[in-house]
């Protein structure tokens, strides 16, 4: 039988990333996603829901998230489901779902970009990455 176990979610996170070790000096971040879904139902009404997942990453992956990523941030994440299961304090069985990050994109916030905020230059006087590629000659292009 095959199995298959991939998430990739996009969401803001919910709180900002909360860093710690293990024994083995192994980064691991935790941190929160919140999805949000609108529709229209039949009545007509408009609807919307947020799903809130909560996230693990591990290593190098944990440092970045830290370092950069805090609460209201967009980010993508690609990872797996892993499922934990554990005996509360008061003796209950507890359990939950989370994903274990594998690979994260950072998202941008979709704001305006800050040379057009202040006035300062517009899109066209921003040189494209290819600008200098004349200037090198086609025959030099190492692929």
């Amino acid at each position: 039988m095959a199995n298959f176990n991939k998430v990739i979610l996009l969401g803001n996170l919910t709180r900002d990333p909360q860093l710690s070790y293990l024994p083995s000096q192994t980064a691991v971040v935790d941190f929160g996603l919140a999805m949000n879904r609108k529709w229209t139902g039949q009545d007509g009404q408009q609807r919307e829901e947020t799903c809130f997942v909560d996230c693990r990453a591990f290593g190098k992956t944990a440092e970045t998230i830290n370092k950069y990523c805090k609460k209201g941030n967009p980010l993508l994440v690609e990872g797996r489901l892993t499922f934990d299961s554990w005996t509360g304090k008061d003796g209950t069985k507890r359990s939950k779902h989370r994903i274990t990050v594998e690979s994260f994109q950072f998202i941008s916030s979709g704001g305006p970009r800050p040379a057009a905020a202040s006035g300062g230059t517009d899109e066209s006087q921003i040189p494209s990455a290819d600008a200098g590629a004349d200037q090198t000659g086609g025959d030099d292009i190492p692929f």
